[in-house]
């Protein structure tokens, strides 16, 4: 057998129940591929996790830089948290695959890593395209091309977790909380500071630990695709709860956890 062959084979992996195309729209050879290369995924993910700490501003290299810079330098501590999202959900992804590698699947990780691969992975697309001038203005075209692709792929990796995962509604409301905790002190009430979703063109620095402005309508129109994105992940993880069990592949005793 080839290796390709193998690599899509389902030999060994969790079944693939008969999912409408909306909750699993990955041809199955593609689902096999991702799952057979869990660990190369896993690692991959955790460089863009230590990418995008570092992009956000912490910074042990280069020693010339200091340890904080950028935006979490503009952030105050306390908020920190809430400020390196896209690192956060590809923390999640790796944990999520992880754990399942290792014979201990945990339906929270699975369920945060959907919403953030979800999430992350088609907002970062939606706001770079919305204010690509902006964004070429001050990001090399490399990097843009890079962050544009490298999100999208992490709305792909998600949808292989309804495969390793039941989305029980204790671990959706763990994850709807999350994120949308996100939302409240990224876009409406910051607690802390000013808001603190990812920096976009037009904003300035405040104060050093403060915040940063955040100018009309980039501010309102990012929020709209937050907001949105987080509400179709939860509407998309709880039909894949509901259609596993319609086809018989979700224990009629699992149904209320």
């Amino acid at each position: 057998m080839s290796l390709l062959a193998d690599l899509t084979s389902d030999d060994g992996l969790p079944d693939r129940p008969d999912l409408p195309w909306y909750v699993a729209p990955l041809p199955r050879a593609v689902e096999n591929f991702g799952l057979n290369v869990a660990a190369l995924i896993v690692a991959v993910n955790l460089v863009g996790t230590a990418f995008g700490f570092w992009y956000y501003g912490f910074h042990p290299l280069p020693l010339s830089d200091p340890l904080i810079t950028w935006q979490l330098a503009g952030t105050p501590p306390v908020m920190w948290a809430f400020v390196p999202d896209s690192p956060v959900a590809t923390l999640f992804i790796a944990l999520a695959l992880g754990l399942w590698l290792l014979g201990r699947p945990n339906e929270y990780v699975n369920t945060l890593a959907f919403f953030g691969c979800w999430k992350l992975g088609l907002w970062t697309p939606f706001v770079l395209g919305a204010f690509a001038d902006g964004f070429l203005a001050t990001t090399a075209l490399p990097m843009y091309l890079f962050l544009f692709g490298s999100h999208l792929a992490m709305t792909v990796e998600g949808f292989l977790l309804y495969r390793i995962s039941d989305f029980p509604v204790r671990a959706v409301a763990v994850a709807l909380a999350w994120y949308g905790l996100n939302d409240v002190v990224d876009y409406f009430i910051p607690i802390v500071g000013t808001p603190h979703h990812t920096l976009m063109p037009g904003q300035a620095l405040l104060e050093s630990g403060v915040g940063f402005t955040h100018p009309s309508p980039t501010h309102e129109i990012a929020a709209a695709g937050a907001v949105v994105l987080t509400l179709t992940a939860t509407f998309l993880v709880l039909v894949t709860r509901v259609k596993k069990f319609e086809v018989g592949a979700l224990p009629r005793d699992e149904t209320d956890n």
